[in-house]
């Protein structure tokens, strides 16, 4: 079972529900099992480790869980498994070139059916142009050979074909100042604001700029952050909670608790208040555009 599903989500938030209701540790339970604590963790996290069956219900047998619980249990464990047979996840190629955080993103990313980012200082992977994520990682990792360099630009370039699924939203709000730092120089920045606009006229794709002028806001100080909101788990019809990534120079973190994902909620509010609606964002891409081709 390795990457990460809706189904696995839902399994881990389950069995740590059931775990503290009857007041037993992570080690507790992972001595019952035969797996190590860390194995509960990621377990109980939605991540990758290695369960059958059999862990799944000795773990109920250890929780007390209802009949009903079990069966729930045993048929998200399988679901899980079947998805990880199906070949979907693609990235798994990529590996190498993946760090362990974020190839926890990338399953998410793909599993969601609502992504809405805003970034403060470089456009989002989903919107880079393959020059555009060149530039950007032979500037963060100047002695990374081309070949490396590539399989990167590539992955990029796997993960955007969500974007020609109409069913997947996507909702990008980016200052102003992000479309004008000309990464690369003029001549692929000028490609690169002519793909936003080409994004912009896909069905429920959106990208909304704040402009300077608005003074101050809230995404002043959240900073970069990704919200993403999923669909009904198959075997359940219950929805998957939403999870905020907040990106770091050093590290990220995966946040689900209900209060920050109000707060985010709050904050995007806000940003959406002060940002420009989608005739306007497009109206001055364009302009940027053609000042870069000048």
């Amino acid at each position: 079972m390795t990457g990460s599903t809706l189904a696995r989500r839902s399994l881990g938030r389950r069995l740590r529900k059931l775990r503290e209701a009857v007041k037993l540790s992570q080690s507790a339970a992972s001595k019952a099992v035969e797996l190590s604590p860390q194995s509960i963790g990621r377990l109980e996290d939605g991540q990758a480790t290695r369960v059958s069956s059999l862990h799944i219900n000795v773990l109920c047998n250890l929780y007390g869980a209802s009949d009903e619980d079990r069966q729930v249990l045993l048929g998200l464990a399988q679901e899980a498994r079947e998805s990880s047979k199906s070949g979907g996840k693609w990235w798994r190629a990529y590996a190498d070139e993946i760090p362990a955080d974020f190839d926890h993103y990338v399953a998410l990313e793909e599993a969601a059916k609502t992504l809405t980012t805003f970034q403060i200082t470089l456009l989002p992977g989903l919107l880079q142009t393959a020059d555009y994520r060149r530039n950007g990682i032979r500037t963060v990792h100047p002695q990374m050979s081309t070949a490396e360099v590539e399989r990167r630009v590539e992955l990029s370039a796997r993960r955007q074909e969500r974007l020609q699924d109409n069913a997947f939203e996507l909702n990008a709000y980016l200052p102003s100042a992000v479309l004008q730092h000309r990464v690369g120089g003029p001549a692929v920045m000028a490609r690169q604001l002519q793909h936003l606009l080409n994004i912009q006229s896909l069905p429920n794709k959106a990208i909304r700029i704040i402009p300077q002028s608005v003074g101050s806001y809230i995404g002043l100080h959240t900073g970069t952050f990704v919200l993403l909101e999923f669909p009904d788990v198959p075997s359940t019809r219950i929805q998957e909670p939403p999870v905020v990534y907040a990106e770091g120079y050093t590290g990220c973190l995966y946040l689900e608790r209900d209060t920050e994902i109000e707060q985010y909620r709050r904050a995007l509010a806000d940003i959406r208040r002060v940002a420009l609606d989608v005739g306007e964002s497009t109206g001055l891409i364009a302009r940027l555009a053609r000042e870069c081709e000048q």
